[in-house]
């Protein structure tokens, strides 16, 4: 389908220059806040006007656009951009009466201002979109990169997932049940057994092309799903390893599991499609939950594949596998929106 070349992402955890997987950092009031990292050329005059979701995406798109001499475009998901640049606009015509308004907080308040601004940052003035799916949005930016790719075989792109915590998104899932009551911390996130998760944030950011060459992993396929029924999910799941996966050993399952108990039938359903030599970890105790979170589980696929590691704390079963080359991601935004994601190390 598409091979990445580069990977970058910010988050809670060390996952931007100085890596560091071993260390867990724990979560502040049920909310994995991410690092605000900015590159050293984005003015004070710039940086003042922007939202969180827009530094998160400059401080991880950057760095990675500086190592390609020619950008085909700029493909993003996100399932709220920059809410809470929307949010403070919409206060403002109340508390102005529609009078003086912050033109900063207007540009920045629309999903597409994140790719928008990339491309005026880098005088990109190629294809330039935004997908706006909720929990699918990483996966229809997947999509379309492939499809891109397929129609334009020499051409080059970066993809990337971004969403911020919100004050009026988490309180909006907060009440709808979505966040936990009690405070718990990631570390034991998958100890507590109750409904709903802990929120995350994050931005993971991919250089994506045709050329195999140099190239850290292959993303084989993406498959996407909207169903609650986890009969027909493994359904799905059977036909996409039989159709891309083929003969080979699949030897790491990357999980979605959130600590929410709803839908550990989702996952423990998954999980016994797997071979007995199959790793299973989890990733959401480092990221939280957010809409593309599926962004940064795919950057740690890109990660393990490079590294042949990863941290313990991701282990839910452990093997004795001594090469990785072939991982699945299944991730399930809210038990109605579930992909599956087939990553190999290239040959």
């Amino acid at each position: 389908m598409l091979y990445i070349h580069h990977t970058s992402c910010i988050s809670s955890q060390q996952t931007f220059s100085d890596i560091d997987l071993n260390i867990l950092n724990e979560s502040v009031e049920n909310k994995l806040v991410a690092h605000e990292i900015i590159p050293p050329e984005i003015s004070q005059n710039v940086l003042r006007r922007m939202g969180k979701a827009a530094k998160m995406s400059v401080g991880a798109a950057l760095p990675l656009m500086k190592k390609i001499d020619s950008l085909d475009g700029i493909i993003l998901g996100t399932a709220n951009g920059g809410m809470e640049d929307c949010i403070r606009f919409m206060n403002q015509i109340i508390q102005y009466n529609e009078g003086m308004l912050t033109p900063g907080n207007f540009v920045q308040s629309t999903p597409n201002g994140l790719a928008a601004q990339l491309g005026l940052l880098q005088s990109n003035k190629k294809y330039n979109i935004t997908h706006v799916h909720r929990g699918l949005s990483f996966e229809n930016a997947l999509i379309d990169a492939g499809m891109m790719l397929k129609e334009y075989p020499k051409n080059t792109y970066l993809l990337g997932g971004v969403d911020e915590i919100s004050s009026f998104n988490y309180n909006i899932d907060f009440l709808g049940g979505w966040y936990k009551k009690e405070i718990v911390s990631n570390k034991d996130l998958y100890k507590v057994n109750s409904t709903a998760s802990i929120a995350g944030e994050g931005a993971a950011m991919f250089i994506v092309s045709n050329d195999k060459t140099n190239a850290t992993a292959e993303l084989k396929s993406v498959h996407i799903l909207h169903n609650e029924d986890p009969d027909y999910i493994i359904q799905e799941l059977k036909t996409f390893l039989n159709e891309y996966l083929k003969n080979k050993t699949l030897d790491i399952l990357i999980t979605g599991e959130n600590g929410d108990n709803r839908f550990l039938n989702f996952y423990g359903s998954v999980e016994k499609q797997m071979d007995k030599k199959t790793i299973i970890l989890r990733f959401k105790h480092m990221s939280g939950e957010y809409p593309t979170a599926s962004s940064q589980a795919l950057w740690l696929a890109c990660s393990i594949l490079k590294t042949q590691s990863f941290p313990e704390h991701m282990i839910k079963k452990a093997t004795e596998n001594k090469e990785y080359r072939n991982i699945l991601i299944y991730n399930n935004y809210k038990g109605a929106q579930h992909s599956f994601m087939l990553i190999s190390k290239p040959v």
